[in-house]
């Protein structure tokens, strides 16, 4: 086939083709093709302002729409009443001139000259001393907790117990009906002095059971030390602060050879001599260390008194071996062990025999604490 003929009629006809052309000859459209006049593009609109009002309602709609969502999501948050008591504290960036909310998520700042007091819902009240920061963590019907960074408040929980929490970087205090003042430095280290009721502070399985008239100091790394009542004896403050808090454990403590990187390479006999110098040194101060908390523990366990059982009786789960074994003979002097409770199995940490032990101190039965304590909620 001859293309060319198909497109301009040039070269040689196929016969197919002209078959075709006749066949539609009768249809052919004689008339001369239409004039189409050159295409020009059309003039740029001009925004009119009708349009433009259109394009701004439509925006300010779409705006007004996030923002009642992401305000709406905030103002519906379960909150706390906030009273400013003196100065100017603030919720974020929101001075409270008079009254305000806190909300879940959000933080409560005071300065030098500011206090406040948060209505807990309606279990209670917390009053926040200058120079606080703290967060509201949770405001359920189950679950009331906050967060003290850093500073001082005081609690007072008249609800049953176990529906309070306030966090610390170092524990956890826990409400067991109560009221209590609860501090926290610039370090993290913190300080519980309770005056009604019992508080359990705890961090990571430690715990300490506080009651009225008794106060516990805590670390960040260790968790809270152990309680004593607010009048002990100034030697048995002191002495608890180095056995919490600065006079670690010594079990497990490192014994025996050099690792290989230290001596390889080196003679055998020198090697053996720094190996052995090394080892003696660890070993010696090891050895320093429980020689500090032998004459430390014996300076709690003279000064302790018989209203200090309850100090006794924290120190037995902080102690271990021999030294377990001092606490359990100082404290069987105050307050005889019960019938089920043996000194093996006390050295043996056996809890359900020193829980009968607690309550033979006349500071309310474990059955009625741990009832309340319960499991701590996760953070």
């Amino acid at each position: 086939m001859n293309e060319d003929y198909i497109w301009d009629c040039s070269g040689k006809p196929d016969p197919e083709v002209e078959r075709l052309e006749r066949l539609l000859k009768e249809f052919r459209h004689n008339a001369p093709p239409p004039a189409f006049p050159a295409y020009e593009p059309p003039p740029k609109r001009a925004w009119s302002f009708g349009l433009m009002t259109r394009w701004a309602v439509a925006a300010a709609a779409i705006f007004l729409l996030a923002l009642g969502v992401r305000y709406g999501y905030r103002w519906t948050r379960p909150s706390w009443e906030v009273e400013r008591l003196a100065g100017t504290p603030r919720v974020g960036s929101t001075v409270i001139r008079q009254a305000g909310r806190l909300r879940v998520g959000e933080w409560l700042e005071t300065d030098a000259a500011s206090r406040a007091r948060i209505n807990v819902g309606a279990i209670g009240e917390v009053q926040v001393d200058p120079e606080t920061r703290l967060q509201l963590l949770q405001a359920r019907a189950d679950e009331h907790r906050l967060s003290l960074q850093q500073g001082k408040l005081h609690a007072i929980i008249w609800a049953p117990p176990r529906l309070f929490y306030v966090n610390t970087p170092s524990a956890t205090a826990i409400d067991l009906g109560c009221r209590y003042t609860l501090e926290v430095g610039p370090s993290g280290a913190g300080f519980l002095h309770v005056t009604y009721g019992w508080v359990a502070f705890e961090q990571q399985g430690r715990e300490s059971f506080v009651p009225a008239n008794a106060m516990c100091a805590t670390r960040p790394g260790i968790g809270p030390g152990t309680p004593y009542f607010e009048d002990a004896p100034q030697a048995l403050r002191d002495a608890l602060a180095k056995l919490d808090f600065e006079l670690v454990s010594v079990s497990g403590a490192v014994s025996g050879g050099v690792p290989g990187g230290i001596s390889g390479g080196i003679p055998g006999g020198i090697a053996g001599g720094v190996q052995g110098g090394v080892a003696g040194g660890i070993e010696g101060g090891v050895e320093g260390i429980r020689r500090q908390r032998e004459a430390t523990l014996t300076s709690a366990l003279n000064a302790a008194r018989p209203r200090d059982a309850l100090t006794l009786w924290h120190l037995l789960s902080r102690t271990e071996g021999a030294e377990r074994g001092r606490v359990f003979d100082r404290l069987e002097q105050y307050v005889p062990p019960p019938t089920g409770v043996t000194r093996e199995g006390i050295l043996a940490g056996d809890r359900h025999m020193l829980d009968l032990w607690w309550d033979s101190l006349g500071l309310r039965d474990t059955s009625w604490w741990r009832m309340w304590k319960g499991q701590v909620p996760a953070r």
